[in-house]
């Protein structure tokens, strides 16, 4: 298949690092009658010109070219091609949480381009694998369009499952931590795993159903008979669902009980401060009555005084019995 013509300069190089090589932007591998274009930084110029090649429909380049698409799949049976957009998670560092990383795809009887808005490294490693290695690319591009899109997504799919585990190991850290009288401390801990939790949620809900409809509509570009496989992707997306569902009830029952543990804490904190409160209010009625300005037998005498600290010691053992009787000590 002839190569692309080479992209025009809208404007003139302002450094070094713009001047790459087109290879660098619009990266191409082909084997037994088969094209893998692999688009990592989308620009419309190279957007249209691929449209042109393959004659896409101009709504899906403003999809490719838009800053965010919910997941989707379009069947173009006239135009021989699909065209999907597929959510993943993606660590998005500027932010330090889950993003949805999505990934564009145009799949053809004789191609695939693969357009994704943030580097996905199980993507990247595949492309990589198959320019590398000429005997897996030719083992696996022979065997059509279809069964390499399905390596492309089974990889994706495949990278989501660490994500989980790293969730799962938080909320038994979480758990540890409760058991280990550290409440307060593990409230942020909480908040950042629930909204893990729920990003992850965000990414993969509205996935379910496009991921579904490509499995009916993929079976024209298979080769052979792999229904199976993208059941198996479609198997997939609901254990990772299932997971979150999990998830979710775990870090909820978590939440309630560190706040049963908190508020039980603080009850205790109260329980003791009205102890002293109410143990100093007779303490304070005596002293006020003696402390007023009239007489008194024993005035002026030591043994009033020594009376008075015995009456306020048999006072406080006296309240103090009566709390521990009731049992509210």
């Amino acid at each position: 298949m002839p190569s692309l013509p080479r992209i025009r300069r809208t404007r003139p190089p302002l450094a070094e690092v713009e001047q790459r090589p087109r290879e660098e932007r619009v990266a191409e591998v082909a084997a037994g009658g088969l094209t893998w274009i692999h688009l990592e930084t989308p620009d419309p110029e190279t957007v249209n010109e691929l449209r042109e090649r393959f004659g896409w429909h101009p709504l899906d380049v403003e999809d490719v070219l838009s800053k965010r698409q919910r997941p989707k799949v379009d069947d173009y049976v006239d135009d021989g091609y699909l065209f999907g957009v597929l959510h993943f998670p993606a660590y998005d560092k500027a932010i330090q949480r889950l993003n949805a990383g999505e990934v564009d795809f145009f799949l053809g009887p004789d191609y695939l381009v693969t357009i994704p808005n943030v580097e996905l490294l199980p993507v990247t490693r595949l492309f990589r694998r198959c320019e590398e290695d000429e005997v897996f690319r030719e083992g696996l591009f022979t065997k059509g369009s279809g069964r390499l899109l399905y390596e492309v997504l089974d990889d994706l799919y495949d990278y989501c499952f660490p994500i989980l585990d790293k969730i799962a190991h938080k909320l038994d850290t979480i758990e540890d931590d409760i058991d280990e009288l550290r409440s307060e401390e593990i409230v942020s801990d909480i908040s950042k795993a629930k909204q893990e939790i729920i990003s992850y949620r965000k990414i993969v809900k509205p996935q379910r159903p496009a991921l579904r409809l490509l499995e009916r509509h993929i079976e024209r570009f298979l080769p052979e008979n792999l229904e199976l496989y993208f059941d198996d992707l479609v198997d997939a997306s609901e254990r990772i669902w299932d997971q979150l569902d999990n998830f979710k009830e775990v870090v909820e029952a978590l939440e309630d009980t560190n706040e049963s543990v908190i508020s039980h804490r603080q009850n205790d904190v109260l329980r003791i401060l009205t102890v002293f409160s109410v143990v100093l209010l007779p303490l304070t009625l005596i002293s006020g009555i003696f402390g007023m300005n009239v007489g008194f037998p024993g005035e002026g005498t030591h043994e009033a005084f020594w009376v008075i600290v015995g009456l306020m010691i048999a006072v406080i053992v006296a309240m103090v019995g009566f709390f521990k009787y009731k049992r509210w000590l």
